[in-house]
């Protein structure tokens, strides 16, 4: 029975420290994405347009609706103060309000400069000057043009508008079905235009001339022209509507201060827009036309009662004119009969109840244009009137009781003195109504006239600062996302904790790196990308981390394969570019330096490049041998390093795999077993073809060769798998090229830190 009990799986935990290694090992592409996206934004912040922001203020006080033909509407319940902000607010907002500022701003025509993309309006905005091409441009030009060179771009006419550039349009005349069309004038030689309408050119014009186009369509008076021939403006005409909504917009309307249930009725209007000028332009132009329309709102009702007045009052004179008449011709036929006491009291009665009764019929009259009959106020007149009504029936009944002559004089001396006093009323409230429209001011009050508050957009700051925490957090996502899919082995204890032994781990070697990268130059420009060794990096710097990772692993292996059938050694790898012909090569040099008879064969026959690492030809080699071309003394090459000899590829076959599985192979490697004491064969990748198992059968120890960062455990465990299932027992793996990084620093320290020279 074990005395140890099986350990539970780890649990799966995010290590931090690792994560914060993998921000540190990038930190350069950390900060170099930061910076650019700061740059961005600063640059966006320059170029973008500046939005500024106006306001004013006008009051809404507060008025009584006090009717202009007396008190009556007081005693009847009518309205009192009012002060309905709300409805301004939406009176303010209306299309009649804004239209008429529209019409009162009179912006009719559109006319803006063609600009360079992205930059040109910064440019116009910020007034920098068209550049000057260099003095000998003319000669250059003249050159081109005598012989028949295509014209380069910078001096073609560009139709960009740049700083300080201008055009003054006195008169632009557009037809109405031509409405939403563009016309686009580009300055010509001299002064002269070209007019184009849908990129299709209609004329030419001059500078300072009446001109019209398309029959009489468009009619065009230019002023000033002040800019380089080929630039372009557009010209274009307002569409009502589309400014109506635009202006409604933009502005928007805040009532100031003001508690809970309480109303100031003070509003402030408030506009954005790029352009200074017609922001306040456009404030003062709402704000005039809303002081307008109040006051003609609040005269309208004194009109229309004037309008009344001024329609009775003619005939209210010809009917005193008659009642006069009437009452001469009578005194007159009777000889001039007087009125006792009680008639007169009869006759004032009489008029006191018809000078109220035609103030009521007034009244009624104004009422009708505003309320219904079941309004509260106009069933209260009319009770009033029945009332008044009733009481002139009575004293008609009482007039009937004197004698008939008494009857007849009062009744045309009541005529008289009731049209009298109606006509002396009329013109009375005619006069009261003239005055009372000239003085009309309303209840609306500018406070303050437009103006501007400052820009409110960009905010440079801001978006800067969005920039760079952008950048920042792309960049670290970046980076933490490549290293959650990074699969590749960082650490032996990886491959340890998969079951498999590690017999080195290798630095990356600096000088190694710059044998490889000048080859690889080298082959690229005939267009081949793989790297080539050009040299024995244990031959160029002895001292370097990496030979002595391999020194290290030479003494491994010596023990290792002491009591082996033969001192054969495989070394392969799970896929190319791993750096098995690298780890070759270097351990059969310190091998052969520990004075060890080493041979280094290229079983690799269809990419093997080592012979390029002993400045040798890779004809004449293990290929050519198999294949019953030479002999095996024939393909031994002694190389600069004392004890090491070279078995090159030899010749690309066409069938690698087959010539390995030849017995001529199985025979030299036992004759050459008799000649050295470390026989090393570097193989194709394992998971790419089966050479390696081919030759992997021959060999007493094979090794994997796994490069940092780049091979799966998963993907050296298979490798290792397709080698046991062709009988081979891998003895182990060799790390290679690590990389000493922040991310690894907490979990594995090499060798290689440490340096003693």
């Amino acid at each position: 029975m074990s005395d140890t009990a099986p350990q539970p799986p780890a649990e799966e935990v995010i290590d931090l420290g690792r994560l914060f290694g993998v921000l540190l090992d990038h930190k350069w592409f950390i900060a170099i994405v930061t910076v650019l996206f700061m740059l961005f934004g600063i640059v966006q912040g320059k170029l973008a347009t500046p939005i500024y922001q106006g306001d004013s203020l006008v009051q809404v006080e507060r008025r009584s609706t006090v009717s202009p033909l007396g008190d009556l509407s007081h005693a009847l319940g009518g309205a009192g103060d009012l002060n309905n902000t709300s409805a301004e607010i939406q009176i303010l907002q209306s299309r009649m309000v804004l239209g008429h500022a529209v019409d009162r701003l009179g912006q009719e025509n559109i006319i803006r400069p063609m600009t360079l993309p992205i930059i040109g309006d910064y440019i116009v905005r910020q007034g920098i000057r068209r550049p000057d091409f260099p003095i000998m441009l003319p000669y250059i030009g003249d050159f081109v043009l005598s012989s028949g060179i295509p014209q380069p771009s910078f001096m073609e006419r560009q139709p960009y508008v740049w700083g300080g550039e201008n055009i003054e349009v006195a008169r632009f005349v557009l037809a109405e079905h031509r409405r939403g069309h563009v016309v686009v004038v580009e300055r010509d030689y001299e002064d002269r235009y070209r007019v184009m309408v849908n990129d299709h050119h209609i004329g030419d014009g001059h500078i300072g001339q009446h001109h019209s186009f398309l029959d009489g369509e468009i009619e065009l008076l230019i002023d000033e022209f002040n800019v380089a021939p080929g630039a372009q403006f557009r010209l274009a005409k307002r569409n009502r509507n589309g400014d109506i909504r635009s202006l409604g917009g933009r502005l928007q309307i805040t009532e100031v201060g003001g508690g809970r249930g309480s109303s100031t009725g003070v509003l402030r209007l408030t506009m954005t827009g790029p352009d200074t000028q017609e922001i306040v332009r456009s404030l003062d132009a709402v704000a005039d036309t809303f002081l307008t329309q109040n006051v003609e709102r609040q005269s309208a009702q004194a009109e229309q009662s004037l309008a009344f007045l001024e329609e009775q009052t003619p005939e209210l004179r010809h009917q005193l004119t008659a009642a006069e008449e009437r009452l001469n011709r009578y005194r007159a036929e009777l000889d001039s009969v007087d009125l006792s006491s009680e008639a007169q009291a009869a006759v004032q009665r009489y008029i006191d109840i018809e000078r109220r009764i035609n103030e009521l019929e007034f009244q009624e009259a104004e009422m009708a244009q505003r309320y219904t009959p079941s309004h509260p106020s106009y069933r209260a007149l009319l009770r009033q009137k029945r009332h008044l009504q009733g009481e002139k029936a009575q004293l008609n009944e009482r007039v009937n009781e004197l004698p008939a002559a008494q009857q007849e004089v009062l009744r045309l001396t009541r005529d008289v003195e009731v049209t009298q006093a109606i006509y002396v009323n009329v013109l009375n409230k005619v006069q009261e109504l003239q005055v009372a429209k000239a003085g009309t001011i309303g209840n609306i009050r500018i406070i303050d006239r437009a103006e501007i508050r400052g820009m409110i957009a960009p905010q440079r700051t801001r978006i800067t600062v969005l920039a760079t925490l952008l950048g920042l957090t792309l960049a670290v996502g970046l980076v933490l996302l490549r290293a959650l899919f990074k699969r590749g082995v960082e650490t032996p204890d990886q491959i340890e904790s998969a079951g498999m032994p590690v017999y080195a781990t290798i630095p990356l070697s600096s000088q190694q790196q710059r044998l490889a990268r000048r080859v690889k130059r080298w082959k690229n420009r005939r267009n081949s990308g793989r790297d080539i060794m050009v040299g024995v990096l244990a031959e160029r710097d002895p001292t370097d981390s990496a030979v002595e990772a391999i020194r290290g692993l030479r003494t491994s292996l010596h023990f290792a394969m002491l009591e082996g059938r033969n001192h054969r050694l495989m070394i392969s790898g799970p896929s190319p570019g791993v750096g098995k012909s690298f780890v070759s090569i270097n351990l059969a040099a310190v091998a052969a330096q520990a004075g060890m008879k080493v041979l280094l064969i290229d079983a690799d026959l269809r990419k093997g490049h080592i012979h390029h690492a002993f400045r040798m030809r890779g004809e004449q080699g293990l290929a050519d041998y198999l294949a019953k071309q030479l002999e095996l003394d024939d393909i031994i090459k002694e190389t600069r390093i004392d004890n090491l000899s070279l078995i090159p590829r030899g010749s690309v076959p066409p069938n690698p795999s087959e010539l390995l599985m030849q017995p001529r192979f199985i025979e030299g490697l036992v004759q050459l077993d008799k000649r050295y004491d470390l026989i090393i064969l570097d193989t194709p990748p394992v998971l790419a073809v089966t050479d390696a198992c081919v030759v992997g059968k021959h060999c007493e120890t094979s090794l994997l060769v796994a490069r940092f960062e780049k091979n799966p455990v998963r993907e050296i465990l298979a490798a290792k798998r397709r080698l046991e299932s062709n009988g081979l027992n891998v003895q182990g793996v060799i790390l290679n090229a690590i990389e000493r990084k922040a991310s690894t620093a907490s979990s594995y320290y090499g060798h290689y830190h440490y340096q003693y020279r």
